[in-house]
């Protein structure tokens, strides 16, 4: 009977570690548990090479679409342009952000998700994956601004046209309902 009975506690005391381990995972992420994740992942480095690979597709558009009037601009116009979307950028509270993010990742992961995915990222794959991100988020930038440009040109054509029927259309009367044109 003295066996029964410490047999029966020894599986009571497994099943309650097994609960209290798995209890453990799905409680909620901490502020400290996401901040060991945005430190693993190099977030703020990460966020800096982000940055940097997209100024250079917006210098692009920039250019494309300024120096169409290049003639009516001043000499230093691009420089200048270039100028202000530099210090703009880099004058962003990239920290503030950053930390603004905590609350999102606490509302969708739990500890046992933040302790998987710094586990993914301390090993050599998730460090391989942060360390070429950047280049891939180039690559990938430059190779959806084609498709953007011309998406943007249509779109600001639509709305040019569309501006210039309610510009050119009859008034409607106090009493009367301006009509929509269908899409």
């Amino acid at each position: 009977m003295r066996r029964l009975i410490q047999a029966l506690v020894l599986a009571l005391l497994c099943v309650a570690t097994g609960w209290a381990q798995q209890s453990a995972a799905d409680a909620p992420a901490t502020k400290e548990d996401v901040q060991r994740y945005l430190d693993v992942i190099h977030s703020r480095e990460m966020m800096t090479q982000m940055v940097d690979a997209m100024i250079k597709p917006m210098h692009q558009m920039i250019h494309e679409q300024f120096m169409k009037d290049k003639d009516k601009l001043p000499t230093d116009f691009e420089a200048r342009m270039n100028k202000m979307m530099d210090d703009s950028m880099k004058s962003f509270p990239w920290d503030e952000m950053i930390q603004a993010m905590v609350p999102v990742y606490q509302k969708h992961f739990t500890k046992g998700d933040i302790d998987a995915i710094v586990a993914f990222y301390s090993a050599p794959t998730g460090q391989k994956m942060l360390k070429e991100m950047p280049a891939m988020m180039s690559e990938a930038t430059q190779s959806m601004m084609p498709i953007i440009r011309k998406q943007m040109e249509a779109m600001t054509e639509r709305i040019q046209q569309e501006v210039a029927q309610m510009l050119n259309a009859p008034k409607p009367k106090p009493s009367e309902k301006p009509q929509v044109t269908p899409n």
